[in-house]
C-alpha cells in the first residue's frame, strides 16, 4: 500500500487530499484500489466529510446530511503544517468495523442501549453492565463464540473500543460471565421493551402469535443443571443432555417471548404453561394461537377456549381419513398458490369447529418419493430375511432372532410399515426331517396403499374461527415457517448449539443472549425490506465484515509521528447498500497522535 496525492477542482479552485491506495494483481494487470481517504489539504469541497464525533448520531438513526450554502459555510482556521516523509509511511492496527457498526445501529435503533442503561445503574464498576451486555450480544451477533475468545482475541480485533469507549484490557472472561449474571434478571423488562419498541417501529399489533418449540444440546454432563436431561432431540444428538426452548413469535418473523423447560419435556405439555405466561405477561386481549400438530391435545385446545382465545392448529395424519369423501370431491377449492389448493370443511361432529383441507402437488411428489424409498427398503429388507431362510447349507432357525431382524427393519422404515402384515411360519425341513425351517408370509393391505397415495400431499387443519376464507387461515398457518427459520438462525449463523455452560443460570443467560442478536438479525431483516434491499440480512452482514478501521502513520521529517485513524474505503456495491440505509461510514480521519494541536499533510 502507499499513499497517493490526489487534486481536483471546486469553483475554480484546486484542492489536494490523500488515498491510501492499494496495488492488486488480476488477471487484466495491477489494477490500483483506495483502500481509504486519509484527509483533504486545506479548504472545503462539495463532499460531505463525516467524523468520529458524529458516529453516535449515525447509530441512533438522527445524523441528516447537511445542506451546503455559501452563505453558512465556516472559514476554516488557518492550519499548522507538518512535512511528512512519504516514503516511511505505514499502514497499521487492522481491526473489523463494518460488522460491529452494523450491530451498534441496530442495538441504538432499538433503545437497547437506553433499556440497559436505565435498568442496569453503574456503582462501582469500571465497565458499565449495559456496556457489557452489549459486548456479549453483539459478539454473538457479528461473530458467535465463547466469552473466552471475546475476551482473548475477538474484541481487541473490533473497533468497539472506539465506537463504545471500553478498552480492550478492560474486557476480560471473568467480567463477561459476571455481565452475563447480571442480564438474566432483565429477561422479562426485556421482553416487554421490545414489545414496544416493536410497535413503535413497525406499527406491529400482536393480534396473532405463532409458537413452536425447538431443542437444544450440551457438551458434558452436566450435573449442576437440573433442566438438562435427555429427551427427543431436533439436533439429532440423542447421546447428549438438553433443554427445551418454546418461542413466540409474530407472524412478521419478531421473537416476543421464549421460556426454557426440561430437555425430556413434551411438546404438547408445554402449551397451557405458555399460555399462562403469555397472559400474565401481556394482558388477557382475545390473540389467535397457532401452532403445529405436535402441540395439539384436546386438553389444550379445552383450554384455550375456555380462556376465548381463537387457534389454528393442525392435525395428526390419521385424522385426514374423515375426510375422504372431500378430498375427492373436485368442488369447492380455491388455488392459493400455484399447486396448492385448499378447501373449508364442517366438522364430522357437527361442532363449532372449521377443518381447512389443504393440498400441494410439490408435496405430494415428495411423500410420493419418500413412501417408494420407504417401500423399496421393507421389500430389499425382506428378501434379505428370505434368502437367509431359505439357506441350505446354513439356514436361519432361530425365530426370535428373525422378530428381532423383522422389527429393526419397519423401525427403520416405519412410514411404509403399516402396510405390510408379516408372519414368521414354521415348516419341515425337506434336508433335515428332524429340523423344522422358518419361512415369511407377507400381505400388503391394498386398501392402506391405495389411501396413500390418494392422500399424498394433503393435510389438515383445524381452528375454531368463524367465517375466515380457507386461503387467509392458510397463509395464516404458513406463517410457522418463519419460526423455524427462526430456530435456523439462532442455531446455525448465532450459534446457539452447543451449549458449554454448566450451571443453569449462567445455561438461561447464554440462551437470552442468543435471543436478542435474534431480535437484531430480525430487525436488519425488516430494515432491509423497508429500504428495498430484500431480506438478506446473512449476506449484508458478511459483506460488512470486510470494512476495517486501520491507523495510517505517517512519519515526520524532524523524527515525529502523525498516526490517523481512518474506515477503509467500502466496494461500490456495499456503498449502495449503505446510502439506500442511511447508514453512512465515517470517511473523515480522527487523529490519534499528533506533534502539534491542528496538522495539515503536505
Amino acid at each position: 500500500m502507499y499513499l497517493r496525492r490526489n487534486r481536483r477542482k471546486y469553483n475554480g479552485d484546486t484542492y489536494d487530499y490523500w488515498t491510501l491506495v492499494k496495488s492488486d494483481w488480476t488477471k487484466k494487470g495491477p489494477r490500483q484500489r483506495i483502500v481509504a481517504t486519509v484527509g483533504k489539504l486545506a479548504g472545503e469541497d462539495d463532499e460531505d466529510r463525516i467524523g468520529w464525533e458524529q458516529i453516535a448520531d449515525i447509530l441512533s438513526g438522527r445524523y441528516r446530511q447537511p445542506v451546503l450554502s455559501l452563505d453558512n459555510k465556516k472559514i476554516p482556521e488557518p492550519p499548522q503544517w507538518a512535512n511528512v516523509d512519504i516514503s516511511r509511511a505505514r499502514a497499521e492496527h487492522l481491526r473489523k468495523f463494518g460488522d460491529v457498526y452494523l450491530g451498534l445501529a441496530l442495538w441504538h435503533r432499538l433503545k437497547l442501549d437506553e433499556f440497559f442503561e436505565n435498568s442496569m445503574q453503574q456503582k462501582r464498576e469500571d465497565v458499565p453492565w449495559a456496556k457489557i451486555a452489549c459486548i456479549l450480544t453483539l459478539a454473538r451477533f457479528c461473530a458467535p463464540s465463547s466469552e473466552l475468545k471475546i475476551s482473548d482475541s475477538w474484541y481487541s480485533k473490533t473497533a468497539l473500543d472506539d465506537l463504545i469507549g471500553v478498552p480492550s484490557d478492560k474486557v476480560n472472561d471473568d467480567r463477561l460471565y459476571r455481565g452475563l449474571d447480571a442480564l438474566l434478571p432483565l429477561k422479562d423488562g426485556i421482553f416487554n421493551h421490545l414489545k414496544q419498541r416493536y410497535a413503535d417501529m413497525f406499527g406491529l399489533k400482536f393480534d396473532i402469535l405463532l409458537y413452536d418449540i425447538t431443542s437444544t444440546y450440551f457438551e458434558g454432563e452436566m450435573d449442576d443443571n437440573p433442566m438438562a436431561k435427555r429427551g427427543y432431540s431436533r439436533d439429532g444428538r440423542p447421546d447428549c443432555v438438553q433443554v427445551c426452548i418454546a418461542l413466540v413469535v409474530t407472524p412478521e418473523g419478531f421473537p416476543l417471548t421464549y421460556e426454557i423447560f426440561d430437555g425430556n419435556r413434551l411438546d404438547v405439555t408445554t402449551v397451557e404453561e405458555m399460555i399462562r405466561i403469555m397472559r400474565e405477561k401481556y394482558g388477557h386481549e382475545r390473540r389467535i394461537w397457532v401452532m403445529d400438530r405436535g402441540m395439539v391435545s384436546e386438553d389444550n385446545l379445552e383450554e384455550l377456549r375456555g380462556l376465548g382465545a381463537d387457534y389454528l392448529v393442525g392435525t395428526r395424519k390419521a385424522v385426514l381419513k374423515n375426510f375422504e369423501k372431500e378430498l375427492l370431491d373436485r368442488n369447492g377449492w380455491t388455488e392459493v398458490k400455484p399447486d396448492v389448493e385448499v378447501k373449508l370443511c364442517k366438522a364430522p361432529d357437527d361442532s363449532t369447529e372449521t377443518f381447512v383441507l389443504c393440498r400441494s402437488g410439490g408435496r405430494s411428489e415428495k411423500e410420493k418419493a419418500m413412501r417408494e424409498r420407504q417401500i423399496k427398503g421393507i421389500e430389499e429388507g425382506l428378501e434379505k430375511i428370505k434368502i437367509r431362510l431359505a439357506s441350505e447349507k446354513y439356514p436361519l432357525r432361530n425365530r426370535d432372532k428373525v422378530n428381532r431382524m423383522l422389527g429393526r427393519l419397519f423401525h427403520e422404515y416405519s412410514r411404509a410399515a403399516h402396510m405390510y402384515d408379516v408372519t414368521v411360519k414354521e415348516e419341515k425341513d425337506s434336508f433335515h426331517k428332524d429340523k423344522i425351517r422358518l419361512s415369511l408370509r407377507v400381505k400388503v393391505d391394498d386398501t392402506l396403499s391405495e389411501w396413500a397415495k390418494m392422500s399424498d400431499g394433503c393435510y389438515l387443519l383445524r381452528t375454531n374461527l368463524q367465517d375466515v376464507p380457507a386461503d387467509k387461515l392458510w397463509r395464516m398457518y404458513m406463517g410457522l415457517t418463519t419460526i423455524e427459520e427462526s430456530f435456523r438462525i439462532t442455531k446455525s449463523d448465532l450459534g446457539l448449539r452447543p451449549i458449554f455452560h454448566q450451571k443453569e443460570d449462567r445455561t438461561k443467560a447464554h440462551i437470552l443472549v442468543c435471543f436478542l442478536a435474534l431480535v437484531m438479525w430480525r430487525t436488519l431483516e425488516e430494515w432491509m425490506r423497508g429500504c428495498g434491499l430484500g431480506d438478506s440480512a446473512r449476506k449484508l452482514l458478511e459483506e460488512m465484515a470486510e470494512v476495517r478501521s486501520l491507523d495510517i502513520v505517517l512519519p515526520i521529517k524532524s523524527g515525529k509521528d502523525i498516526r490517523l485513524r481512518v474506515v477503509g474505503k467500502p466496494e461500490k456495491h456495499l456503498s449502495v447498500l449503505l446510502h439506500q440505509l442511511r447508514l453512512p461510514l465515517p470517511n473523515r480521519a480522527k487523529v490519534i497522535q499528533n506533534i502539534v494541536e491542528k496538522t495539515e499533510v503536505i
